[in-house]
């Protein structure tokens, strides 16, 4: 059985009248999504375009039933529904907010990639019409934002244009010689979309009628994606609503720094500069509060030249990296050994002085088997974490056991 594909003819058909063929029930679809009991019907005629060539399927309604799917299995387009027909004459009805928005994207793509070719000398390997937003993938050199801008500029200048867009059949030779942009080597009669005096593209897909009805092609950036590079674009409904997100994004970026939308970036780069000042400044500020309160901190205990010195703190209201500032200056005492840990997190670092005869590492492993966590390090310096915060004073108070029976 070969199901007539309407589209190819008249992609602004939104509602067809069909015989259906064939009903049978499938197997679950794990991959698709679909795993209830679902039909798979043949028609000997459809408007619905299955997934192919970048294309999502449409969606829509035959008869009663949810269409969830469209394949293409070869002379044959099998549309998967959520229940059987009642009758074997059914009216087919298409999603056309998706039908169409996926026109504009396709239709787009086709123009914005000629523009690549034609500029830049980028010729387009892939497409995909994702649900958000569409990518090409072009070989060549890297692409810049002068390359970026020049092509979308281009495309929306044909655009504004509104030159017909057309439906050509033809061998691949006789296509060919009427200049097709992607060469063919398949046999038999092609279908190709044309726009006028700028690109014909062999393609099974739905296209806009004129280029105008695609709207508006809004370039977002590009990516590198293995040899190639991946630009992200969006065509009519999705450009309007995404500048229009992007526009509401910069005014509140602009609201929070306190600055006109016009000086959004040299605003954003004073405030980065102010921060990586300030970091800088706080970072020095608690180096040297770590190594005054450390001295303290080894006053305060007892110490024996012949005995191991053991210091143990847990801190409240610092930042992790406080410890390490701590611990580098009580490790730098002769015989000693410091042990911390973070009430907030759970963060716990283990040192010693190189000469204190004792395993960091094999500490931190040795508790952290009792009280459950991560960490490692070396024999003198190791850093972890307690899966439960509440246990860090415990944690500390085992290790110093631990050290004191050692």
């Amino acid at each position: 059985m070969t199901t007539r594909r309407l589209y190819y003819d008249d992609p602004f058909e939104r509602e067809f009248t069909a015989r259906v063929m064939s009903c049978e029930v499938l197997p679950p679809d794990v991959d698709s999504g679909i795993t209830a009991t679902v039909w798979g019907l043949i028609l000997d005629r459809t408007a619905f375009y299955p997934t192919s060539g970048g294309q999502p399927n449409d969606l829509g309604k035959i008869a009663d039933a949810n269409v969830l799917d469209v394949r293409d299995e070869g002379d044959e387009i099998i549309h998967v529904v959520d229940r059987r027909p009642e009758s074997p004459d059914v009216i087919g009805c298409i999603d056309w907010p998706r039908r169409f928005d996926h026109m504009q994207q396709h239709t787009g793509q086709h123009l914005l990639s000629a523009m690549f070719q034609e500029r830049f000398g980028l010729p387009t390997v892939s497409f995909h019409l994702g649900a958000d937003i569409c990518t090409i993938d072009l070989r060549g050199p890297e692409l810049s934002e002068e390359s970026l801008e020049g092509a979308e500029r281009a495309a929306n200048q044909i655009i504004f244009e509104d030159r017909p867009v057309n439906v050509r059949y033809g061998t691949a030779d006789q296509l060919s010689r009427l200049g097709v942009r992607t060469d063919v080597q398949r046999e038999g009669i092609l279908r190709a979309i044309e726009i006028e005096s700028a690109d014909l593209q062999p393609c099974g897909g739905t296209h806009v009628k004129s280029t105008g009805q695609i709207g508006l092609i809004l370039v977002r950036r590009s990516t590198k994606v293995r040899q190639d590079w991946r630009a992200e674009f969006v065509c009519g409904g999705r450009a309007e609503r995404i500048a229009r997100r992007d526009f509401q994004r910069l005014r509140q970026t602009a609201e929070k720094l306190s600055c006109s939308l016009e000086e959004t970036v040299s605003a954003a780069s004073r405030a980065l500069a102010e921060r990586d000042a300030n970091f800088k400044n706080l970072r020095a500020m608690l180096e040297r509060l770590a190594k005054a309160e450390a001295q303290l901190s080894l006053h305060a205990v007892p110490s024996d030249p012949e005995e191991l010195t053991i210091v143990t703190r847990l801190f409240e209201g610092v930042p992790a990296e406080y410890l390490g500032f701590f611990a580098n200056e009580i490790a730098n005492s002769d015989q000693t050994v410091v042990l911390l840990a973070l009430a907030e997190g759970g963060h716990l670092l283990f040192a010693q002085h190189p000469r204190s005869g004792k395993d960091m590492n094999a500490l931190l492993k040795q508790v952290l088997e009792k009280f459950g966590g991560k960490g490692g390090g070396t024999h003198d310096f190791a850093r972890g974490r307690v899966d439960d915060p509440s246990q860090a004073a415990n944690v500390i108070t085992l290790a110093k056991e631990l050290l004191s029976v050692g």
